[in-house]
């Protein structure tokens, strides 16, 4: 059995803001603050399309006990397309545990990527981004935009600060379980109304079929996603993260 680990940065950014915690003036529904998120993540698609960043993917994978089996590094550029963002390798490093010792590689064709360790990794690699969003990011985990929010129920559990920065705490899960799988928390900027943290895990048990199968169990699966504000106004992914085993 193998836990995994992995982070990306997404785009490297600083700014800093401040703001003081307010209440909930006209007291919104949890309905009303995501419908007013999905508005703009819908509106500022068009924006992100201006971004030119690079991608950081560190991946790790160790068998209970902890022993490292297999890491890999990825540097991409991304640029934006018409449909969504287009990623170009420039950078892959890893190492590898084989016959009593690690193996170092560099570039593709990575060594033993058919087997249980490399055959996840590249999965993972692949699954990290939605090459038809503008941000890079595979929006299926986080249900911001309208057409995601479609399928969630949301609660609003209070009112606090993050960063200097008045945020709205909210909870999400799937109407229906058995077609949506992921289940969370998300912390919405009170002023702007633009996600500044989202984190997911699984709203049910991998099937007992699947997790004998692969041997795995998979408790902690999840994401996490972390959110700047750019200095034009725009809110762009900065980190996302996981561990699962």
């Amino acid at each position: 059995m193998s836990v995994f680990r992995f982070g990306a940065i997404l785009l490297i950014a600083t700014a800093s803001f401040a703001q003081s915690p307010q209440p909930n003036p006209a007291g919104l529904t949890a309905e009303a603050i995501m419908a007013r998120v999905a508005a703009n993540q819908d509106r500022s698609e068009a924006l992100r399309k201006q971004y030119v960043y690079k991608q950081h993917i560190h991946i790790l994978t160790h068998k209970r006990g902890g022993k490292l089996m297999r890491e890999e590094t990825a540097d991409y550029n991304v640029v934006p397309t018409p449909d969504g963002t287009k990623k170009k390798l420039t950078l892959l490093t890893g190492r590898y545990w084989h016959k009593g010792r690690y193996e170092q590689f560099t570039g593709e064709p990575t060594p033993e990527k058919d087997s249980f360790d490399g055959d996840l990794i590249n999965d993972l690699r692949d699954d990290l981004s939605d090459d038809k969003a503008k941000d890079g990011l595979a929006r299926r985990w986080f249900p911001l935009t309208s057409e995601e929010q479609n399928d969630y129920a949301f609660k609003l559990l209070g009112q606090e600060v993050q960063q200097g920065r008045s945020v709205y705490h909210i909870r999400f899960q799937p109407k229906d379980k058995d077609e949506v799988p992921w289940a969370g928390e998300a912390y919405i900027d009170a002023a702007e109304f633009e996600p500044v943290r989202v984190f997911t895990k699984l709203a049910g048990r991998i099937p007992l079929m699947i997790r004998t199968l692969l041997g795995i169990n998979v408790p902690g699966i999840g994401f996490n996603v972390v959110y700047q504000r750019q200095p034009d106004g725009v809110w762009f992914p900065a980190t996302l993260g996981t561990e699962f085993r």
